[in-house]
């Protein structure tokens, strides 16, 4: 182009991009980081846009100096103009889950979230950074950062350190205490700083003014600001910098609540040590506000000599709440070992037991520390403390009847109670004893109760966090048959443990989080809580609590059809299957291997490790399990043989799921399709979608046999109205209405069995059926479907076949 005439360059060029007149193109040009352009590029591009030769695709990056050239090219009535804000932590979730290809686990979205501050280039870099170290990694369910903080790529660094050295020199003292102190009082900032400083940061999105209550503070607009300041100042600097923010609050007399843990914090981090006395109450607000890595650091640092029982009790009730049973178990043993004071033993021995049993897998270790104490102890109320304790250990042990029993006069207000902690673990765990015994009702209005109680009295007792009063109030909610409050109050439970930090109660919480999207048939949802369960199980080493996720895991995968990952996830939960199983949900266990068996066509085999867990269950006192388990039987042909037991149960269990059941269980034996539609109003009501959408496809089914075409297509659509909450939903009765004509429910099991590669001989020795009879069997099936092959049987009932067929 010649720039000595640019009118007339400019227009050769658009004639030239623009090409012949019978030919007109027009073109989409891309541009990043339009206000790094050039005058003169700036200027082409606007005479191409005015003659229509070409639409331009640019971005700016918010705050960055524009030229008046870029300015008049995003300037008129012919640009659009988005701006594009932060994203909310939603949006980024969603990006990620399209980027990565699979979901991403809620301690990673959170990190990734926090880090970049929702700003879609920092969230990009930090992905791409964390991909190429390997420390954003899949397990074959989700998307998990490994420990340590995201670094993010090179280019990263630059785009901070840019936006950083836009500073005044003069403002480098401050931004570094900020890195390392934040957020920090507005008055001892303008003690390094001027005011006129301070506004120049503010103005240029560097920092941003925060007001709590009367106290008006500063901390960096961003936190990757802080990463990158602290990477850049030297040690020596680091330490003169804390020392000096220490002596200020000093001087004031540290009267803020938190100051203490800040002042413990920063001597700790500059010299290595503190005054063993403000290590001691820094530890002890910290482990009230349940941050027990924090907890954890504080007291590693007091030396041996300056340890009493009780600076070892907060260390053991960290090193549990992050997960550490073993060094918990060292350290409370010696706090156990030394403890003469009756309040001291209780103590101790709560904290000890919880350790034990929830983490170590060890209940009768745990059950006979707790009688050896209480034989210990000789006043009532403390005995009467460790007798809640035990009946806390017997609630989680399968055996509720006997927990009720040991915590029915717990006291309505917990200053009446011998011991705070011990109060707080009996009302969490009673709710979900009650709930097993089919008692929902109490259950629920309990777990309010408790919950209630404990967000007044936080203070009183070290452990547990009060969101995990919410675990047991979800689990009452979910056998109660009141799934979509489940769901809520589950999630609320996570949520608020994962801001605390707090990863042990929080696998409960996506435990059950799952267990009620399973029950409620969302299966992508229950498979992602249980893969964000047995994530958190692994890391945090608690494998009571990984091998429920595992079967989880095996039997959502089993229902979604993916039976490779089914298939290892059940042979991963047998490998970590714990020495005694918790006792939460006897039989459910098994619920795994029993979906695994129907999804591979073995539904005898399915019912029969059902129908034995049942039987566990109704051992145990644990009529909820036993009525999941015996529906499961119903949809899988065995309805006739369990509508007695599960009418028994409706008539023991109150809330609204158990008489939905045992209603769908007398429609499915009975083949009515109008009972099976009026089942289908009660399964709709109580939140299982999938359990509807079965009923309403058996109701089509019998419609359609008796002739009844018009009833038949209603019937269809509710069912696929039901369906569709349940995406990917792979059931035999889903399955039965895909097929154009009806197989009778002993054709449909061995059709299955033959689309999965099992031959006739084999068919007949697992049904215990002659070889001839199952062959009749499967004529008649290809008959009705119109198929001659097994692969085409395979096809027709929309199964994978396991092995090589003709």
């Amino acid at each position: 182009m010649n720039l000595s005439d640019p009118v007339k360059g400019f227009a050769a060029v658009a004639a030239a991009l623009s090409g012949p007149p019978q030919q007109r193109h027009r073109w989409v040009l891309g541009v990043d980081d339009l206000h790094l352009l050039d005058a003169t590029s700036a200027l082409l591009l606007r005479q191409l846009m005015d003659a229509g030769v070409a639409r331009l695709i640019g971005t700016v990056r918010t705050g960055e100096p524009v030229t008046e050239a870029v300015e008049a090219l995003m300037g008129g009535d012919a640009v659009h103009r988005i701006d594009l804000t932060a994203f909310s932590k939603e949006q980024a979730h969603a990006v990620l889950r399209a980027a990565l290809g699979g979901p991403v686990g809620q301690r990673t979205l959170r990190r990734l979230y926090t880090a970049s501050g929702g700003n879609v280039l920092y969230l990009r870099e930090l992905v791409l950074g964390a991909l190429q170290t390997g420390a954003l990694a899949n397990d074959g369910e989700i998307w998990e950062l490994t420990a340590g903080r995201p670094m993010g790529t090179p280019r990263l660094a630059e785009l901070i350190d840019t936006r950083l050295a836009a500073a005044d020199p003069q403002a480098g003292p401050a931004l570094e205490l900020l890195a390392l102190v934040e957020p920090l009082a507005l008055a001892d900032a303008q003690q390094i700083v001027s005011f006129d400083v301070l506004a120049d940061l503010e103005e240029a999105a560097l920092v941003q003014v925060v007001t709590d209550r009367r106290r008006t503070a500063i901390r960096l607009d961003h936190p990757l600001y802080g990463e990158a300041l602290r990477a850049a100042t030297p040690d020596s600097r680091r330490r003169t910098l804390l020392l000096d923010q220490a002596a200020r609050v000093e001087a004031y007399g540290a009267r803020r609540r938190d100051d203490t843990l800040r002042l413990a914090t920063w001597h700790l981090s500059a010299t290595g040590t503190a005054d063993p006395h403000l290590l001691i109450q820094a530890a002890t607000l910290a482990c009230h506000s349940h941050d027990y890595q924090q907890t954890v650091t504080l007291l590693q640092a007091l030396p041996e000599r300056h340890h009493t029982i009780t600076s070892r009790l907060l260390r053991g009730e960290a090193l549990t709440g992050v997960g550490d049973w073993r060094q918990a178990e060292a350290v409370l043993a010696e706090a156990d070992a030394a403890a003469t004071d009756e309040s001291e033993i209780v103590a101790v021995t709560i904290s000890r037991t919880f350790n034990l049993f929830m983490l170590a897998d060890r209940t009768d270790e745990a059950l006979a520390v707790n009688d050896a104490s209480y034989r210990r102890l000789t006043s009532p109320a403390s005995r009467r403390a460790l007798r809640i304790n035990e009946g806390t250990m017997h609630a989680l042990s399968g055996q509720p009847a006997l927990a009720v029993a040991l915590l029915d006069d717990l006291e309505p207000d917990i200053h009446q109670a011998p011991d705070a902690t011990a109060w707080l673990l009996g009302a969490m765990f009673r709710p979900p004893a009650l709930a097993m015994l089919g008692r929902t009702t109490e259950a629920i209005a309990e777990a309010e109760h408790a919950y209630s109680v404990h967000l007044r009295a936080n203070d009183l007792a070290l452990a547990p966090h009060p969101a995990a009063q919410l675990i047991s109030l979800a689990l009452a909610l979910t056998d109660a048959g009141e799934l979509d409050r489940a769901r809520e109050i589950g999630e609320r439970a996570f949520n608020d443990l994962l801001t605390a930090r707090t990863p042990v109660p929080r696998v409960w919480a996506a435990i059950n989080l799952a267990r009620a999207e399973w029950l409620a048939g969302h299966l992508t949802s229950a498979r992602h809580w249980y893969a964000e369960a047995a994530a958190l199980a692994r890391t945090h080493h608690q494998p009571r609590a990984l091998h429920p996720a595992l079967v989880g895991l095996a039997a959502t995968a089993s229902l979604l059809g993916d039976i490779d990952a089914a298939a290892q996830a059940q042979s991963d939960a047998a490998v970590t299957r714990p020495t005694t199983d918790l006792g939460l949900f006897v039989g459910e266990e098994r619920l795994g291997e029993a979906w695994l068996h129907a999804a591979r066509g073995h539904q005898a085999q399915a019912r029969t490790v059902l129908t034995d867990a049942a039987e566990a269950a109704r051992n145990a006192g644990h009529v909820a399990s036993e009525a999941v388990l015996l529906t499961d039987v119903a949809r899988l042909h065995g309805a006739k043989e369990v509508v007695g037991r599960l009418t028994e149960i409706a008539s023991i269990c109150d809330g609204a799921f158990a008489p939905a059941r045992a209603h769908l269980a007398a429609a499915l034996a009975a083949d009515d399709p109008g009972q099976l539609l009026d089942a289908t109003k009660e399964l709709q009501a109580v939140g299982a979608d999938l359990l509807a959408a079965e009923a309403a496809t058996a109701s089509a089914a019998a419609w359609r046999r008796a002739g009844e075409t018009r009833r038949a297509a209603a019937a269809t659509q509710q069912a696929q109205a039901c369906a569709a909450r349940c995406k990917g939903a792979r059931t035999p009765l889903l399955n039965a209405a895909e097929t154009a004509a009806p197989l009778t429910p002993r054709q449909r099991e061995i059709a299955l069995l033959a689309a999965f590669g099992t031959s006739s001989k084999d068919i007949a020795a697992t049904l215990h059926l002659s070889v001839r009879t199952v062959d009749n069997h499967l004529q008649h099936a290809y008959a009705k479907l119109g198929v001659t092959t097994r692969r085409e049987l395979a096809e027709s009932l929309g199964t994978t076949p396991t092995r090589r067929m003709t």
